[in-house]
């Protein structure tokens, strides 16, 4: 229990150092396409374009978050393996407590009185389920559930990537919540992957939740690179940690078997529900408005029809 809880909270520090860093190049990127005026950057309905968020991902700043993510990925898998689905998840969707930390400094943003309240509740609640939590479930599922797991990440990622193509910029916050439930489906399916524990490369290749884990991976990625270029970061944050944990917590108990400590079930789900409206509470209340400075021009009218929540001032922070 204790290497799980210490592997996932590295998973989580990862993972939110690399948020910021992703953020820090997005925005770059944003400026950049703004300077420029190009009229590829945005599709006709305001959404960012396939060349503008590939743009943003060379940034050295993104490719070194999506290396800390990838690392966040393989201590998190890990995590998945060796705690219940409602602890894993819950602990590493804390990483918005380190990227509202990290903000001060690499985006200049001060925390306010509620984020910080916010902060110590969900790092409260996180001890709760830490104290809870009992022994994860086996993870042997038949294999017919891993086809319908690959159907639904296939399903949630495409059907994502069309929607927030004909949305644009009013899809931030449901690009969150779908980016959320597409890591929600990889924690699962890291949990019911065949071959690991005695591995056998033909089982791991043969399992249809290897590439659901695929599928679900990449394309959270794209859609949470879709959110924070077009805006709405409070909310569409705030959705995918939703995503990201209630649904595959839910699913551990039901599906896999994770339970709590005997006598110990009331604290559990309250310590989940508490992490999970902390945890919102953190997006929603970071990155609050502000006024745009004196002289700040505008990001581009492109960016103004994407719906951004955020001042020009705000994407002109380093």
């Amino acid at each position: 229990m204790i290497i799980g809880l210490l592997t996932a909270i590295a998973a989580s520090i990862c993972y939110g150092t690399g948020s910021v860093l992703q953020a820090v190049g997005s925005r770059k990127s944003a400026r950049q396409e703004a300077a420029k005026a190009a009229g590829s950057a945005v599709t006709q309905h305001g959404g960012p374009s396939l060349s503008s968020t590939a743009k943003a991902a060379v940034t050295w700043e993104f490719m070194v978050g999506t290396v800390l993510d990838f690392i966040g990925f393989g201590l998190g898998a890990l995590a998945a393996r060796m705690l219940p689905l409602f602890l894993s998840q819950t602990v590493i969707s804390a990483n918005l407590v380190i990227t509202a930390v990290l903000s001060i400094k690499l985006l200049n943003i001060r925390l306010t009185r509620p984020e910080w309240v916010s902060i110590g509740v969900v790092c409260s609640a996180l001890v709760l389920l830490a104290t809870a939590a009992g022994p994860e479930g086996s993870g042997h599922t038949p294999i017919d559930t891993h086809w319908w797991l690959l159907v639904a990440s296939v399903v949630i990622i495409g059907g994502g990537t069309l929607i927030v193509r004909l949305l644009g910029g009013r899809a931030a916050i449901l690009a969150g919540l779908l980016s959320g439930l597409g890591f929600g489906a990889l924690g699962v399916g890291v949990r019911v992957l065949n071959g690991v524990d005695s591995f056998h490369l033909p089982s791991l290749l043969g399992d249809p939740a290897l590439y659901a884990i695929l599928v679900a991976g990449i394309g959270g990625m794209y859609l949470h690179t879709v959110a924070l270029q077009i805006g709405s970061v409070n909310g569409a944050t705030a959705a995918l940690v939703v995503g990201e944990t209630v649904v595959p917590g839910i699913l551990g108990v039901l599906w896999l078997g994770d339970s709590s400590r005997p006598g110990f079930a009331w604290v559990a789900i309250l310590g989940f529900v508490v992490a999970v409206a902390g945890a919102v509470a953190v997006a929603w209340f970071g990155e609050p408005e502000e006024a745009p400075e004196a002289g700040a021009a505008p990001v581009s009218g492109a960016a103004e029809e994407c719906g951004s929540n955020r001042p020009a001032a705000l994407l002109d922070r380093p």
